[in-house]
Formats: structure tokens, C-alpha cells, sequence
């Protein structure tokens, strides 16, 4: 039985991270469908089928801390009190190095959090990790 290829949607304020993600994902992965969002009330949006872009399983969410209207941590409260949405697979992509925000981001069952300023040139390192991931795991539907 073939699974079907996840798709990622990009919660990220910053129009740069955003993009530069989703080129990295395109470029070693050309059928992977990458959706954004600029906040994570807009994530809901689109994880609830309200946004401009579909949204099928499998799926897996690469999430920004800092943004304004809805931070990352009010859209992962939100999303795990969502029967519908509480199992998606979340990966932080945070400029914060806090060990609050770290500890905080486990707590909510994130499957990893990776600061930008670590990854910074070595993107490729993030696209195989995930790469990885979305062929090795198998991701609720």
C-alpha cells in the first residue's frame, strides 16, 4: 500500500524563514505540498479547510514561536484541545534558545524544536531530518 507524500504547512511571521523553508523542501523534495501561514490563528484557518489552500493528511507543521495575534504556544494550547487536529506532528523552528520555551514546547508533544540560528547556512541538515522523518514514521491520518 503506497502512503500518500505529507504535506507541510509553515506557520512563520517572517516571509524570509517561511520561504527559505519551503525552497529547501521543494528543492530536495519537487512533490511535497508546502502550505503557510503567517500566525497561528491563519494555521488554524487552513488546518480547519477555512484557508485559500487545502489541507489533507498526512501532514506535518513547522512552527514559529514569536508572531503577533497568535503565538506559537496559544496555536499549540488551541490545536491539542482540538480532538480534530491534536495529532498532528508539530516541529518548532524558533529564533528562541530559552530552555523555557524548549521546555515548554515538549510539554506540548512537540516531535522536535530546531533554532534558526543553528540551522542558519546548513538548511539541507533540516530538509533530510524531516525527509527522514515523514518516509521513516507513519503519520496519523
Amino acid at each position: 500500500m503506497h502512503e500518500p507524500s505529507p504535506k507541510i504547512l509553515i506557520i512563520d511571521d517572517d516571509d524570509i524563514s517561511a520561504e527559505m523553508v519551503a525552497r529547501a523542501l521543494r528543492k530536495d523534495l519537487p512533490d511535497l505540498q508546502v502550505l503557510a501561514a503567517e500566525d497561528g490563528m491563519a494555521g488554524l484557518e487552513v488546518l480547519r479547510g477555512r484557508g485559500p489552500q487545502p489541507c489533507t493528511k498526512p501532514l506535518m507543521i513547522f512552527l514559529d514561536l514569536n508572531m503577533p495575534r497568535m503565538n506559537g504556544f496559544e496555536f499549540l494550547e488551541e490545536m491539542r484541545e482540538d480532538p480534530e487536529l491534536r495529532r498532528n506532528v508539530v516541529f518548532i523552528f524558533s529564533t528562541s534558545e530559552a530552555e523555557e520555551d524548549l521546555s515548554r514546547a515538549y510539554d506540548f508533544g512537540v516531535a522536535g524544536y530546531i533554532t534558526k540560528s543553528r540551522v542558519g547556512r546548513h538548511m539541507c541538515n533540516v530538509t533530510d531530518l524531516l525527509k527522514s522523518y515523514a518516509s521513516t514514521v507513519i503519520l496519523p491520518a
